[in-house]
């Protein structure tokens, strides 16, 4: 599909049931549930040893040590901190997106009974490598900049940011930038349909802290399916 056609599904979509979307995330939560487990892990691994050398080689700090013999100000430490991390937040969010692509391609071939490998790095191995990082860089300047300004302008952008695998995983065709674009429209178009689900998923995904913790990692990835319901009810797959 083109950029024009997926936007003219978008501002033409229909009613999408709140009840109907969650009864299929949980469905399907059940069906891709080891996927899911293996990109968690996967992501976590990745992040603790990232966090570590970035530490370690000095490129992130600790915010105290920033603000030791200084007035404290939360909002310029708001700002101060976000920007410190953004090489951090960019190798996360490019690892997110490009294994979250993966994840949904799965999902995509699952429901349309293809069979698949599974392949969390399919999106690594195929050749995106670059578009994954530049939307890794846009979703994590995004993210630090409405943190920076603050509770409104995070919450709204939390929604549309979601977008950014889904798109991509079905759309690798497009531009960068249109994928953005596509993605801030899906998520304005069905925010509030968007939020709910996340927050109701998200306390679903936590329910595995009650397993001592560990089974977080075996719930967690049903607030991903979501964002790949709206787009299959909404824009379809070619």
């Amino acid at each position: 599909m083109t950029f024009i056609d997926i936007q003219h599904k978008i501002s033409s979509a229909e009613y999408l049931d709140f009840g109907e979307l969650l009864h299929e995330s949980i469905k399907k939560f059940k069906d891709i549930w080891l996927t899911g487990l293996k990109m968690i892990l996967i992501l976590f691994s990745f992040g603790f040893v990232l966090s570590f050398l970035f530490n370690s080689i000095g490129i992130i700090s600790s915010p105290l040590t920033q603000v030791y013999g200084q007035e404290f100000d939360v909002f310029n430490q708001s700002f101060i901190t976000s920007f410190n991390m953004l090489p951090l937040t960019i190798c996360v969010s490019s690892l997110t997106i490009g294994l979250l692509a993966g994840f949904y391609r799965s999902c995509k071939h699952l429901d349309l009974n293809q069979p698949s490998k599974n392949d969390l790095f399919y999106y690594f191995s195929s050749g995106h490598t670059r578009k994954i990082l530049m939307l890794g860089i846009f979703h994590a300047v995004i993210t630090a900049v409405t943190q920076y300004l603050f509770f409104i302008p995070f919450v709204y952008a939390f929604v549309p940011l979601q977008f950014f695998a889904i798109v991509f995983s079905n759309n690798t065709h497009l531009t960068e930038i249109d994928i953005v674009k596509i993605s801030f429209s899906l998520g304005t178009k069905k925010w509030f349909l968007s939020f709910g689900l996340l927050i109701v998923t998200g306390i679903l995904g936590m329910l595995g802290v009650l397993a001592c913790g560990v089974g977080l990692f075996f719930t967690v990835s049903i607030i991903y399916l979501p964002a790949y319901l709206i787009y299959r009810n909404v824009v379809g797959f070619e």
